[in-house]
């Protein structure tokens, strides 16, 4: 089928960030995460697909478009046979302090870390992330596509890091260049994770909140380790059994 000027320029228009607010809807694309999608408690407004996808779901009711169509409504670089648009979710309920270890990311601004993180949270079991409220949109189209699907299982508030950190009774913990060398550092039963900002790291605010700092030790010459990249090392430690 063809698709409106109209259509096509309301699909595009969610791939801003003030547009998906305003409509409380996302987009998603790719067969994996919009298969992923259907099967959730998401609630999908509607899926455009090439007629390829549709002859391997039968059971999914998707308007047919082509290839050129998926082409300028998709937000990636290389669209890739389906894009869902659904609505967003708001978590009525708070972060649970006794259910594992809470992830904490202070000001990460880049979508592919953002998503990465939420990918890796998602694959070390952790279920609960509280994000500063500079924090890249959970909502991106890149956030989304980088998680693989993993914004699904993992529940993300948006608060006041500061705040978050003072009012909790949990112990607290930063990824620091000058701390514990995380091998040295039992497993958690629970606490908090604090991942700071790609350039800037843990802010000025949040650090004397930081209980525990722990580092990973540099062997080579790097100056850095990537956010997602130092998350996963952190959390391959913090959760071993």
């Amino acid at each position: 089928m063809m698709l409106s000027k109209n259509e096509i320029k309301y699909i595009q228009s969610l791939c801003h960030k003030k547009h998906r607010q305003a409509e409380g809807l996302f987009i998603a694309e790719g067969p994996k995460v919009v298969t992923e999608l259907l099967k959730s408690d998401y609630k999908v407004r509607d899926v455009y697909a090439v007629k390829e996808w549709i002859s391997a779901n039968p059971g999914v009711q998707a308007k047919e478009i082509s290839p050129e169509i998926l082409e300028k409504i998709s937000a990636l670089q290389a669209p890739n046979q389906v894009l869902a648009v659904a609505e967003q979710r708001v978590h009525a309920d708070e972060p649970v302090p006794e259910t594992g270890i809470i992830l904490a990311l202070d000001g990460i601004r880049d979508p592919g870390n953002m998503g990465t993180i939420i990918r890796i949270a998602d694959w070390f079991g952790i279920s609960q992330i509280v994000a500063d409220e500079d924090t890249v949109e959970l909502y991106n189209p890149k956030v989304i596509q980088a998680t693989m699907g993993s914004f699904m299982r993992v529940k993300l508030w948006y608060k006041p890091l500061a705040s978050f950190l003072s009012d909790s009774k949990l112990p607290v913990y930063g990824a620091l260049l000058n701390g514990t060398a995380i091998h040295e550092q039992a497993p958690l039963a629970n606490g908090i994770l604090v991942i700071g900002n790609e350039s800037k790291g843990i802010r000025e605010d949040v650090l004397p909140l930081v209980q525990h700092a722990l580092t990973i030790p540099r062997i080579g010459g790097a100056e850095s380790l990537n956010a997602a990249v130092a998350t996963g090392i952190l959390l391959s430690h913090l959760t071993r059994r």
